[in-house]
């Protein structure tokens, strides 16, 4: 008999930001530097020490060719491909390079996804009815955090879940208590009981390969959501399981599920407001 315990290597990080408002209180969505759209996603990684070791043995191999000899964010001093992987700062060249070798490893890739605008309504009408309630972008965060790992904390004896860092104060309790809510959510909706063991771990993306994959798969859903480029996500779709789009109410209340069997496509999507 097998009694071996099942641990489960989940990876998390965000595209976009939960921003609404600036420092005068005007929303700010869509305009420079602020998204219209915040992401929340995660890689069911099997192996993560090889997924690591890969990217690890590609960068290096990249840094070593001649060609990018005197590309600036290949230098150690830029502190960019150089130093990790991140899908906005790397060459096109790189971004290839990087999605065909996730497409080697065993990984599932789930998000959900928030429209700002619509966010941006519930935060009015809340003020109407509590005109002390203020906003706060880790409200956001920690709700896609519960809604995201709702059905994803019952199958395994133990889970370790690694979140990329965000700013410099310490949210792991704050996490730990959006994954037990998640948690006991689904025990509540299924009638089960899970006494797995959580293991939170805030890390710095270049840290961590995993996370590093974690972030090609965001930019490439966040290329499709905020700018309809949908080539990228086409290109990884066979490592997605799930998307899950909150606000794109029109067909069900409950959103837009987003599977193999129901690809995303650009198609699908609903025309940003004003747009």
């Amino acid at each position: 008999m097998n009694t071996e315990k099942t641990v489960r290597h989940y990876f998390v990080d965000e595209a976009g930001d939960g921003i609404l408002f600036d420092r005068k209180g005007r929303v700010v969505i869509g305009a420079e530097g602020c998204s219209n759209y915040f992401i929340l996603g995660v890689a069911d990684i099997a192996h993560p020490d090889a997924l690591s070791d890969d990217l690890a043995a590609l960068r290096n191999s990249l840094i070593a060719d001649p060609y990018f000899t005197r590309v600036p964010s290949m230098q150690p001093v830029a502190k960019k491909t150089a130093l990790a992987f991140h899908a906005k700062d790397d060459l096109p060249e790189v971004r290839r390079e990087v999605f065909t070798r996730l497409l080697r490893h065993d990984v599932r890739f789930l998000a959900v996804v928030r429209n700002k605008h619509q966010v941006l309504e519930y935060v009015r009408q809340r003020n109407e009815r509590d005109a002390a309630y203020r906003y706060q972008p880790n409200e956001l965060y920690d709700y896609l955090v519960r809604r995201l790992f709702k059905n994803l904390l019952h199958k395994d004896d133990a889970y370790q879940i690694t979140f990329a860092k965000r700013g410099a104060s310490d949210r792991t309790e704050a996490l730990k208590h959006a994954l037990e809510m998640a948690r006991q959510r689904f025990d509540a909706q299924w009638g089960g009981t899970s006494n797995a063991t959580i293991h939170v771990l805030p890390r710095a993306s270049a840290e961590v390969g995993c996370l590093q994959a974690v972030d090609y798969f965001l930019w490439a859903l966040q290329r499709l959501y905020e700018r309809r480029e949908d080539r990228y996500i086409q290109f990884v779709w066979d490592k997605v399981r799930l998307v899950h789009d909150l606000d794109d109410t029109r067909a069900d209340k409950y959103g837009v599920f987003y599977t193999q069997k129901k690809p995303l496509t650009l198609a699908a999507l609903p025309d940003l407001p004003g747009i």
